[in-house]
């Protein structure tokens, strides 16, 4: 297998700076997710490893071997696409063949490694049908059977799950997870999916114009956000941030902004007490918020009326005005909250975010 390595990656088009300075370490057998917004560079990094965009400066390696200048073919890589790009007067036999045939394998090697291939992913049964007799999800599962036979060092995805409905999608990322069990080849996916990037993830790799924000396995990117941006990234729903102040009292930190005023858990007294008398942005997570009983501490309940209640069976999602700014809540399904309705929100003080109002990093 391979360990992929990319030492200060840059990519310029003209003017625009695509990637900027990406590093990572990428371990054998290791899966990991690229993902962020359109335009972050997620896709362009994934293809300067393939060697279908050329590097503007930096290096990648594979096993420690610089492949810069390696054409596709010698990178000893297998990519999946977006689009699948099978051939479609070609059979399902022949289009999982076919890089193998170009290779120049012995024809018996070939059909072992089809066969094997197919029964892995399910689709024997459909080797002599065409790409048009297929469903979106069989297609799928031929372009990564295309990818299969090859034997790869690394599997490259780029966004292979965005063409099917949402049932199929959950499907396939299932499906996909327990391929790499299985195979135990090195992979690198791409999405903007951050739902796909924490299911499927060893590690995920979180990007923004250009720029890596954070590193991590998906827990500590949902537990220990960097800054705001990976905070309202990851997780759904997301985030609800509010800009207040830290104002001192009676020997203790409060969070100050229009509609809130929340008691500062002491574990975080002394990051956020630097910051006493500056304004700050609080983040607190929608499961982390729930209709406040008599028995909760009022320092730590939030005033809010209801705007929209969305039930979605397992859960319910209370759309809420703090003050001018909208937040989601995640309360339990017994909940019986009213449109326009007032009432509190209680708010776990052991999964409370704060950021710097002007870097954005986390306090």
């Amino acid at each position: 297998m391979a360990q992929v390595t990319m030492r200060s990656l840059n990519k310029m088009y003209d003017e625009v700076h695509a990637v900027k300075d990406v590093n990572l370490d990428i371990r054998d057998k290791e899966f990991v997710v690229l993902v962020g917004p359109s335009g972050c560079g997620k896709t362009t990094t994934l293809r300067m490893v393939a060697g279908l965009e050329s590097i503007t400066s930096g290096r990648v390696l594979i096993n420690d071997k610089v492949v810069n200048e390696l054409a596709p073919m010698d990178r000893d890589i297998a990519m999946v696409f977006q689009n699948y790009a099978l051939y479609p007067h070609m059979s399902v036999y022949d289009n999982m063949a076919f890089g193998l045939k170009m290779r120049k394998f012995d024809k018996p090697e070939i059909q072992k490694r089809v066969r094997e291939a197919a029964d892995v992913l399910g689709i024997g049964e459909y080797l002599k049908r065409k790409p048009r007799q297929l469903s979106g999800g069989q297609r799928q599962r031929v372009a990564l059977g295309r990818a299969i036979v090859r034997h790869p060092q690394v599997f490259l995805f780029d966004e292979p799950l965005s063409n099917l409905d949402a049932k199929l999608r959950v499907q396939m990322r299932v499906e996909l997870k327990k391929l790499h069990q299985r195979l135990g080849t090195t992979a690198i996916y791409v999405t903007h999916d951050q739902v796909e990037a924490m299911t499927l993830g060893d590690r995920v790799v979180v990007m923004r114009d250009g720029w890596v924000q954070q590193v991590g396995d998906p827990m500590t990117l949902y537990n220990e956000p960097a800054n705001r941006f990976v905070a309202g990234f990851i997780g759904s729903p997301a985030m609800n941030f509010a800009d207040v102040r830290i104002a001192g009292e009676n020997g203790g930190l409060w969070a100050e902004g229009e509609g809130i005023r929340l008691k500062v858990p002491a574990h975080l007294d002394n990051r956020v007490g630097a910051y006493a008398g500056k304004p700050v942005t609080i983040g607190i997570r929608p499961e982390d918020m729930r209709v406040a009983r008599d028995s909760d501490p009022p320092e730590l309940n939030i005033p809010a009326v209801v705007e929209v209640v969305e039930r979605l069976g397992s859960e319910i999602l209370l759309d809420v005005a703090v003050g001018s700014v909208t937040m989601v809540a995640s309360v339990e399904p017994i909940s019986r909250a009213k449109v326009h309705e007032q009432l509190q929100l209680a708010i776990n003080p052991e999964r409370l975010h704060f950021f710097d109002a002007e870097t954005e990093a986390a306090i």
